[in-house]
């Protein structure tokens, strides 16, 4: 049974969530009842809507979701108190998420309202292999100001942890992440490939503030032009210890196999990692999907793979992995403890089509971690 009415584990620290808040409207549709295209020559699959046509659903729920929300429920019910620093809008939707807040123990007091745009919707169809098509509408979500983030935001927390920010929220982070190091929280990211396009040059500005960067396998391929180019790897002395080179071998797991290409430049995800780690961050994790994912921290390389179960969506599997691995190494984990966890927690809420609901309180996430070891197989490397 899932912990779900209990109060989670009092840990005595606190953490701040910054991102986006949305209310999560999702459809499920069976597979027979819409269709899907897959192109001979490519691996994009699309579903195809008929206009003027109903499709009828076998479910539509209502959910609240965002990075920065999910990340604060998955924090609290790891024990952390969690405020969540969000902008919402002034209309229904907002009320569902403070609902939300309410329900989970959230502090509220760095929600903040736009006076000119709505709080952000996501509509999700998910039919065949459950990787729901999302419809965005960002609202509030990309009206974050200066004038929003208070000056105490940070004062005794000890994570901080940031999302993905929205179109001119994205001007934020700088100030954001400064804010976090000032406090002398341990600071970590898990931001968008718009905001690491669009802004690249931004985020490399405050890299060397951050203790964790989380990047899925594209927007990791999305940052790498920027970091080959940029003059500060060139002379960033680095105060961390280098990812280990991993010897070629037939048995490696797929990226470390394949490394990284972005806009025509090649890098081992070893290398890639190095890089980042001469910037700042002592602790980098690039996620692959169903493949693994993959942390460098403290001079070794961890390889964890992904924990095999009954896929019903997987909106909110990245937000679950990076809060997960952002508590442990906030709360000086081992490397190896910590993806474990990590890849449990996402694993839980991909067995729900919601973002939360799989969300797992500290003591269920100890004894499932107790029976992951014949599952999740480590490779290390030092």
């Amino acid at each position: 049974m899932r912990e779900t009415a209990s109060q989670p584990t009092n840990t005595g620290h606190r953490a701040v969530t910054v991102g986006s808040a949305v209310v999560d409207i999702i459809a499920i549709v069976a597979d027979n009842d819409i269709e899907r295209l897959t192109l001979k020559n490519s691996a994009a699959s699309f579903l195809l809507l008929e206009p003027g046509r109903k499709v009828e659903a076998d479910s539509i729920s209502i959910h609240t979701g965002g990075g920065a929300i999910n990340a604060a429920v998955a924090l609290s019910r790891l024990g952390f108190a969690t405020a969540p620093l969000v902008k919402l809008g002034r209309d229904l939707n907002a009320s569902k998420v403070v609902e939300t807040l309410r329900a989970e123990g959230l502090e509220d007091a760095l929600v903040c309202r736009s006076e000119h745009f709505g709080t952000g919707v996501a509509v999700m169809v998910s039919a065949h292999e459950r990787d729901a098509s999302i419809f965005t509408f960002r609202g509030a979500n990309t009206d974050l100001k200066p004038a929003d983030i208070p000056k105490t935001a940070f004062a005794g927390a000890t994570l901080v942890y940031v999302a993905g920010l929205s179109n001119d929220s994205a001007d934020c982070f700088p100030d954001i992440i400064r804010g976090a190091k000032a406090a002398g929280a341990f600071v970590a990211t898990n931001p968008g490939i718009r905001q690491l396009s669009s802004r690249r040059d931004a985020f490399l500005d405050v890299i060397g503030d951050l203790d964790l960067l989380t990047l899925n396998r594209l927007e990791a391929a999305a940052l790498l032009p920027g970091l080959v180019g940029s003059s500060k790897v060139a002379r960033a002395p680095s105060h961390n210890p280098p990812c280990p080179t991993v010897p070629p071998a037939i048995d490696l797991p797929p990226l470390l196999r394949s490394g990284l290409d972005g806009s025509g430049i090649d890098l081992t995800l070893p290398e890639f990692m190095d890089l980042l780690h001469r910037l700042g961050p002592a602790h980098v994790a690039v996620t692959d999907g169903s493949k693994g994912a993959y942390v460098s921290s403290r001079g070794e390389l961890v390889y964890c793979p992904a924990f095999a179960g009954e896929v019903a969506g997987t909106a909110g599997a990245g937000d679950a992995f990076a809060a997960t691995l952002a508590s442990g190494f906030a709360l000086g984990q081992s490397s190896d403890q910590t993806i474990i966890e990590a890849t449990v927690n996402a694993a839980s809420v991909v067995s729900f089509v919601d973002t939360q609901t799989g969300l797992l309180h500290r003591a269920e996430l100890d004894a499932r971690v107790k029976m992951a070891p014949g599952k999740l197989r480590l490779q290390i490397w030092r």
